[in-house]
């Protein structure tokens, strides 16, 4: 077998004919080459994005908890005389002669058509996107040690997809130094030395990455971005550290499941939330046909997750992303949840194709997707008071949406959110009770502060809801939740529910005084 330095050799002899016979594929190689710098530098590629999608579709060993890296320094160990230095660590099992030769290639992507397999890369443009902030991109991995660069090769003309061996800058000794002597090098490394005017809009990705952003990814764990310099002060990145944790996972009886992950931040700025629970609820849908696109033919059935927060989101201090396609948009919902699923997406990965028919079925999916969840939050937990469940209701999409496509989203949540028994109703007793908004009624509070003297008297009210309406419950039926009540279409009871309350017992004088207020 042919040693990595042998495998490059042969690259660079038989297919783009340096040292050997001349390619008669060389003047298609130049046209690829060239559409592909046509198509790299017309997109609006966010860089950080694309990294992190490439980490995601590799391959890890068992037992690894897949992790990426960044590191960012101003020390030139490729002595190209870059003034800063971007460094990818990842413990994926490595690149293969196929990955190898691939690389070095236009559109013969390894992951091509394995859609269906969890890869959620598509734009095709793949590693090569790393040209947008760097003119010599380096790989280390499983023996390989290879650059690539910007600029056409003198013995063949092409840029881009020629690899050359990496004889003396940088070494695995300079990698180790600003890696840190912690723990063994990861298998591969990516070094971009930053091109000067990129340097400023790498720093501020770097700086504003959401801890959120592993949310939705099935491999990778941890992710971390610090910078190290000689003398720390001139340190301008926030340095933060994210990991994910699935605590237990509950199969469903509809094509669903449900787990709850923990997300947990270690970052050196005052943030005031550092850990956040999300409660993850993920269903499939059969594709339809009329919703079927040439980019994903091959797949036959949506997955759509739902993410819930349980606490304060994760957001260092910025606006939260309410849409992600595996990894975050930058589109602002309005709404309390997170919507998931493989979205097709705008070429700049900040909004998805809202008049894309397959983003179109997708959507229409959502709101069974969220009734389903709403419910297995509400009415499946026997051992919780309801008083606990009632915080869920501010999950609702009370607020609208600035898009009007998730508008619509909203109102058949809405809709269908109204044909469920998911109100809680106030029971004297241990059972609990769920019914559909129209069979339930608000009181008012000076009513419910004479419920509650007559409950110390010892009055029993087990036939409070048997007068035509079931009674909201009293945790429910306060002032904080009257947009969501109003969402739901829960109104008061009305004056003739009250009369038909005349054979209670009295019990304070103050009740004599109400009703008489109430039937003037």
């Amino acid at each position: 077998m042919a040693t990595p330095k042998e495998h490059i050799d042969e690259i660079r002899r038989t297919k783009f004919s340096i040292g050997g016979e001349v390619n008669p594929l060389m003047e298609d190689l130049h046209q690829a080459v060239k559409n592909l710098s046509a198509e790299l530098y017309a997109k609006d590629v966010h860089f950080l994005m694309e990294l992190i999608q490439n980490a995601e579709d590799n391959e890890y060993p068992e037992g690894v908890n897949p992790s990426l890296e960044l590191i960012i320094t101003s020390e030139d160990i490729t002595g190209t005389g870059a003034p800063t230095t971007l460094l990818i660590f990842n413990n994926e099992k490595g690149f293969s002669s196929k990955n190898i030769e691939s690389i070095c290639s236009v559109g013969r992507s390894t992951k091509k058509g394995n859609r269906k397999r969890g890869y959620i890369g598509e734009k095709g443009i793949g590693f090569k996107s790393v040209f947008l902030i760097t003119a010599q991109p380096y790989i280390f991995s499983n023996g390989y040690q290879i650059q690539f660069n910007e600029e056409p090769c003198p013995h063949t003309n092409l840029g881009y997809i020629i690899p050359e061996w990496v004889e003396e800058n940088p070494t695995l000794a300079d990698i180790k130094r600003i890696y840190g002597s912690h723990a063994a090098l990861p298998t591969t490394t990516i070094i971009l030395p930053l091109k000067p005017d990129k340097i400023k809009a790498v720093k501020q990705q770097l700086s504003s990455i959401q801890p959120e952003v592993l949310l939705f990814l099935s491999k990778i764990e941890q992710f971390s971005v610090k910078e190290v310099n000689e003398d720390p002060s001139l340190n301008t990145v926030n340095a933060i550290s994210i990991s994910s944790e699935i605590n237990f996972v509950t199969r469903k009886n509809i094509d669903a499941d449900s787990y709850t992950l923990h997300l947990s931040t270690d970052e050196a700025s005052d943030v005031t939330e550092k850990e956040c629970g999300y409660y993850m609820w993920r269903q499939k849908f059969p594709v339809r046909q009329e919703n079927q696109v040439e980019r994903r033919l091959e797949v036959e059935e949506w997955v759509i997750t739902l993410a819930f927060p349980l606490g304060q989101r994760l957001n260092r201090g910025m606006s939260s992303p309410g849409v992600y396609a595996f990894l975050p948009t930058e589109m602002v919902t309005n709404f309390p949840f997170i919507i998931q699923a493989d979205f097709v997406l705008a070429s700049s990965r900040e909004t998805i194709l809202l008049d894309n028919k397959w983003n179109q079925g997708i959507l229409d999916c959502v709101p069974s997707a969220f009734v389903n969840a709403f419910n297995s939050l509400i009415t499946t937990s026997e051992d919780v008071p309801v008083s606990t469940l009632i915080p869920m209701f501010r999950f609702l999409p009370v607020c609208s949406s600035s898009y009007p496509k998730l508008n619509a989203v909203r109102e058949s949540i809405k809709e269908k959110l109204r044909r469920e028994n998911i109100i809680p109703c106030q029971s004297y007793s241990d059972q609990k009770i769920f019914r559909k908004h129209c069979e339930v009624g608000r009181l008012t509070p000076s009513f419910w502060d004479i419920l509650k003297k007559g409950r110390k008297q010892g009055v029993s009210f087990h036939s409070l809801s048997s007068h035509g309406k079931y009674i909201l419950n009293s945790s429910f039926d306060t002032e904080e939740y009257d947009d969501v009540l109003n969402f739901l279409g829960v109104e008061p009871v009305n004056s003739e529910w009250y009369a038909k309350l005349g054979g209670f017992q009295v019990f304070y004088a103050e009740e004599e005084i109400w009703w008489a207020k109430k039937q003037n």
